[in-house]
C-alpha cells in the first residue's frame, strides 16, 4: 500500500504514515519500500510478533480478563478487541491451537445473574468518555455541562485526576478551583478537552483518594438505616442501598446492617421492595413513613368480611 492509500485507511496524514514507518523499521520490523509506480509498503511475508514467555494460562487469564462486560469499561472496548488479537496472534501455534475454546469456557459478569436480574448500566452521551479520558490522559483542563438529580444543568472547568468504575459506574475524580469533586461521568451532557494544563499533583494515589472521597461521601447528605433482613433478600438491600457501614448476623439466620440511602424517599422505596423480609429499626422518620404508607394501603384494599 502506499503512503497516501495508508492514511486513509487510517485516518492519519501520509506524513505520520512515514514517521510510524522508520520507527517500525528502527524497531526492528520488517518493513520494506517498493519504487515505482505500482510500488507502496510492504511486511515481509510470514513475519509474526512474538511474546516471548507468555504461556497458555498468562494468554487465558488475558482473554477471560477482556471478555464479557468488563470490555465497555473507560471506552476501550475497541483497543481491547484489537489488543486480544494481538496477544493470539504472537502467541506459538501450540498455545494457540486450544486457546480459544478454552476463553469461551469462562463467562465474566454476565448480563443477568442466576436471579434474571438484569444487571444496570449507565448510558454516557457520545464522546464524553473520550474526552475525558484524553484531558486525563494528557495533562489538560476539562469543561463539561453536569446534570446533578433535580438539578438545572451546569457548565463545569475541572482539573482531572483519575478515573474510577465501581459496579459499572463511571466517576471522575477531579479539582476544581482546588477543591475536590467527584463527578459521574453518566450525568455530563458534553465534554471538552481545554488546551489549558491541569494543576494536579505528578504522582496520584487513586486507591487512598477514593477512600477518602467514599468516606465524605458517606457523612454528608445521606440517610443512615439501621435494618434486619431475611438472607434471601439481602443481597436485593445491598443493590439499593448506597452504601454499607456495618453487618452482623442474628441468632434467627438474619442479617443486621447499618446501611445508607440517598434521602428518606429513596430509603421508604428500597426497603418497600423488600416486602415482610425487612424490618427498619432505625430512624423513626422512616419508620413512620413505611407505617403511613402500609396504613393508606391497608384501608384501600380492605374487604368487608360480614
Amino acid at each position: 500500500m502506499t503512503a497516501d492509500e495508508l492514511a486513509g485507511e487510517l485516518e492519519v496524514s501520509a506524513r505520520t504514515v512515514l514517521r510510524d514507518i522508520d520507527a517500525l523499521s528502527t524497531a526492528g520490523v520488517p518493513v520494506y519500500a517498493d519504487r515505482g509506480r505500482r510500488g507502496g509498503f510492504s511486511l515481509l511475508p510470514g513475519f509474526r510478533t512474538e511474546l516471548t514467555g507468555l504461556n497458555h494460562d498468562e494468554a487465558l487469564a488475558l482473554l477471560t480478563a477482556g471478555s464479557g462486560r468488563g470490555e465497555k469499561v473507560f471506552g476501550l472496548s475497541t483497543a481491547l478487541a484489537s489488543a486480544m488479537r494481538k496477544v493470539v496472534d504472537a502467541l506459538p501455534e501450540g498455545h494457540r491451537a486450544n486457546l480459544d475454546d478454552a476463553a469461551r469456557r469462562f463467562l465474566v459478569e454476565p448480563e443477568t445473574d442466576l436471579l434474571s436480574r438484569r444487571l444496570t448500566t449507565e448510558d454516557m452521551a457520545d464522546g464524553v468518555m473520550s474526552e475525558v479520558r484524553h484531558a486525563l490522559l494528557t495533562g489538560h483542563k476539562l469543561r463539561f455541562d453536569y446534570a446533578a438529580p433535580d438539578k438545572k444543568p451546569r457548565s463545569h472547568t475541572v482539573d482531572p485526576i483519575g478515573l474510577v468504575t465501581v459496579r459499572d459506574r463511571t466517576y471522575l475524580l477531579a479539582a476544581k478551583a482546588g477543591e475536590d469533586r467527584t463527578y459521574r461521568l453518566s450525568r455530563m451532557l458534553t465534554a471538552e478537552e481545554l488546551p489549558e494544563l491541569a494543576e494536579r499533583p505528578a504522582q496520584v494515589d487513586l486507591d487512598r483518594i477514593w477512600a477518602e472521597r467514599s468516606a465524605q461521601f458517606l457523612s454528608e447528605n445521606h440517610i443512615p438505616v439501621l435494618v434486619r433482613v431475611a438472607p434471601s433478600r439481602r443481597e436485593e438491600l445491598l443493590n439499593a442501598a448506597r452504601a454499607v457501614r456495618a453487618e452482623e448476623s442474628e441468632a434467627d439466620g438474619w442479617a443486621r446492617l447499618d446501611v445508607t440511602f440517598e434521602d428518606l424517599r429513596h430509603a421508604v422505596w428500597a426497603i418497600w421492595q423488600l416486602d415482610t423480609a425487612a424490618e427498619v429499626l432505625a430512624p423513626d422518620s422512616l419508620r413512620l413513613a413505611l407505617h403511613d404508607r402500609a396504613k393508606i394501603l391497608a384501608a384501600r384494599y380492605e374487604i368487608s368480611r360480614g
